[in-house]
């Protein structure tokens, strides 16, 4: 019987990497600079300002909803998205503790000096 990789990490790696993941590609960074520009956001004027196709622009979208780094709601054939920012601090915070970490293991063993 197979088990799940993703269960051997903690939520908070899990966390991580699944906010890492909805960064990165370069149209989601460019979706959420123009969210964050606007404030709030139609998809289809999205398509007007990103060299993508509306297919390609609601994939993008749907893996920033699903990372909780925007929140998005349904009004007939429109739909409205903007930053979750309650779940993009959560991010900051968390990447910030990680490099943190990260910085002070590497202060404290310079092996490749």
């Amino acid at each position: 019987m197979a088990i799940n990789k993703k269960e051997a990490f903690s939520s908070e790696e899990q966390s991580l990497a699944g906010f890492a993941k909805a960064l990165a590609h370069p149209a989601r960074l460019a979706i959420l600079k123009e969210l964050a520009k606007r404030n709030e956001c139609i998809c289809g004027e999205l398509v007007d300002v990103l060299p993508l196709a509306q297919s390609t622009v609601s994939q993008h979208l749907k893996e920033l909803k699903e990372a909780g780094l925007i929140a998005g709601t349904i009004d007939g054939p429109k739909s409205c998205y903007c930053i979750n920012w309650q779940s993009f601090t959560k991010a900051m915070e968390d990447f910030r503790i990680f490099f943190g970490d990260l910085q002070i293991k590497q202060a404290a063993n310079s092996c490749c000096d």
